[in-house]
């Protein structure tokens, strides 16, 4: 008995594999490299922006520095003197302040005191301002 040699197969040829990893490794280096351009736009447009900022600032603090520089006035005209007017206006007439305390105001104690007087209709009058003026020279002896 012979030993029967199987048939050679041809040799294979490999197939150009496309691994997902190999395609997700590409498209995340070319958004790293987007997102790196944008970070480097952003600090671009901040420095810009600062840098115009300290220059307004520098305007704005020798613009103030300008206008802050006092001044001489002008002399006023001495050939034309104010000469004030009367006012046309009547004077006010003073009026004396009511001391005079109104029954809804009144404490209940001094109430009590007020009826027992002669009536709830008599209340006790304060005296007036010159009436207290003039007790008070006659107890300093001013008067």
């Amino acid at each position: 008995m012979c030993l029967i040699k199987p048939p050679v197969k041809k040799n294979t040829i490999p197939i150009d594999l496309k691994l997902h990893n190999d395609i997700r490794a590409v498209e995340r280096a070319r958004f790293a490299h987007q997102v790196g351009e944008k970070r480097r736009l952003i600090k671009q447009y901040k420095m810009e922006r600062e840098r115009q900022q300290k220059l307004e600032e520098q305007e704005e603090i020798k613009r103030l520095k300008k206008e802050l520089i006092p001044k001489a006035q002008l002399m006023p005209y001495f050939d034309r003197p104010f000469v004030p007017r009367r006012s046309e206006k009547q004077p006010t007439v003073p009026r004396e302040p009511k001391f005079c305390i109104p029954r809804h105001k009144t404490i209940r104690c001094c109430r009590m005191s007020c009826n027992d007087m002669s009536g709830p209709s008599q209340l006790q009058h304060l005296p007036s301002s010159v009436e207290k003026t003039e007790a008070l020279y006659k107890n300093r002896g001013l008067q």
